[in-house]
């Protein structure tokens, strides 16, 4: 059995998409190409020949891979996910595979070398996204229908077992201590190469968690759809990869960051239906991160260096009978924790309905003020009510304040709807 509790505990992770295509910013010819700029070649129609020209002059000199991690874990994330080979086939990392590399740039250097040096050094897991199945620049690779017409013969099996399998065994050789092996659109590959790749994994690194995008149930825990949270609560680990504007590598034209506010109400979400939340970022051609990502993500960390008892190493909320209409819940041993996403007017009391735990007391996690509440149980309507009533509204409430009720049990229990 693999250990997970590093992973359940962690609750939140940065994503870093980061390629050729981050020379194009998302713009081909003058035009805004839709869809995610990582995915421009396919998008904008570019031959391969014409892509692969970006190489040349791929020489990312801003890119520090120790400011990369320390600004991670100043935005409270606890590890990070590196593309070391996206779905156009070019390796992030010195392949000795592939002379489609990073190596063959006038940068030649290995960006995944210095995370990963760097996440040892500082505290942080590193984990690997690999695309196992589109590849732009083999022939015999899924997703390149231009280059490589669907009527032109393919050996998807040579693919696999001369570039896709040695790269991932390179991968998880080269790297140290891998966390997790991010894989990515299986789509229609036969599932005996994802057990094959599933047990390369498991035999170089026995640790390595492996994410639902393998294919088939082969993971250790459920990726969901981009950017998208369950409606109820997930008992298995899970994750969601999100971006932080609409694309996920780096885009000039796309401004739509989310908010520090949207970013943590979408964290707490996911916490409360005990997930993790994978947010991305996507480094410019020169390997900065944009300034619009860090302002957002500085906000965050700035948050959760205060309030992140209320995320890290909590667990999930059973399904509730009502909705919290001011926001959500999470919780740790006999503590639960209530994020108030809406600061509700005079009298300023929130109501939690059907909670059947004796709460000792409640507090402010942020200042540790005592709150006053109050408990009922209404025979004839048979509901638990608890009732919190916050300080008087500030001018400028939190995006979230954390209201932490201490219980006599920990043994979470909700009075279901009869």
């Amino acid at each position: 059995m693999k250990e997970m509790n590093w992973f359940s505990d962690a609750h939140y992770g940065l994503f870093i998409h980061w390629g050729l295509y981050s020379l194009m910013g998302g713009v081909h010819e003058g035009k805004e190409i839709p869809y995610g700029a990582e995915w421009i070649q396919k998008n904008a129609g570019i031959p391969l020949h014409e892509y692969r020209k970006l190489a040349a002059r791929f020489n990312p000199v801003k890119f520090d891979a120790a400011e990369v991690v320390r600004r991670a874990k100043k935005w409270g994330m606890k590890y990070i996910v590196f593309t070391a080979k996206h779905v156009d086939g070019f390796a992030m990392y010195d392949s000795k595979v592939s002379s489609y590399n990073i190596m063959h740039t006038p940068y030649r250097q290995d960006p995944l070398r210095a995370l990963a040096d760097e996440c040892e050094k500082q505290g942080l897991m590193l984990g690997i996204y690999y695309s196992q199945n589109q590849d732009w620049e083999d022939p015999n690779g899924w997703g390149n229908e231009l280059d490589f017409p669907p009527n032109s013969e393919k050996d998807f099996a040579k693919y696999f077992h001369e570039k896709a399998l040695p790269q991932v065994k390179e991968l998880l050789t080269n790297y140290g201590k891998v966390g997790l092996m991010w894989f990515d659109t299986p789509y229609s590959m036969p599932k005996e190469l994802c057990e094959e790749l599933r047990a390369a994994v498991n035999a170089l690194q026995p640790n390595c968690l492996i994410n639902g995008r393998i294919g088939y149930n082969l993971g250790d825990y459920r990726e969901m759809a981009d950017n998208e949270i369950p409606v109820l609560p997930y008992e298995k680990p899970w994750e969601t990869p999100m971006t932080l504007n609409q694309t996920w590598g780096y885009s000039s034209v796309d401004e739509h960051w989310k908010s520090p506010a949207e970013v943590i109400e979408r964290l707490v979400e996911v916490v409360e239906k005990g997930g993790n939340l994978l947010l991305n970022v996507g480094p410019d051609g020169l390997g900065n991160i944009p300034e619009g990502s860090c302002a957002v993500l500085d906000e965050v960390g700035a948050w959760l260096e205060k309030n992140g008892e209320s995320i890290y190493g909590t667990a999930g909320v059973p399904a509730f009978p009502y909705q919290n209409r001011w926001g959500h819940i999470t919780r740790k041993g006999t503590r639960l924790y209530l994020h108030v996403f809406r600061y509700p007017d005079f009298p300023y009391e929130i109501l939690l309905c059907n909670l059947r735990q004796k709460v000792r007391k409640v507090t402010l996690l942020e200042t540790g003020e005592a709150l006053t509440f109050y408990q009922s149980y209404e025979i004839g309507r048979n509901e638990y009510r608890f009732r919190v009533i916050l300080p008087e509204k500030p001018e400028r409430p939190s995006w979230d304040t954390v209201v932490c009720a201490e219980c006599e049990s920990a043994e979470l229990s909700f009075e279901p709807l009869a």
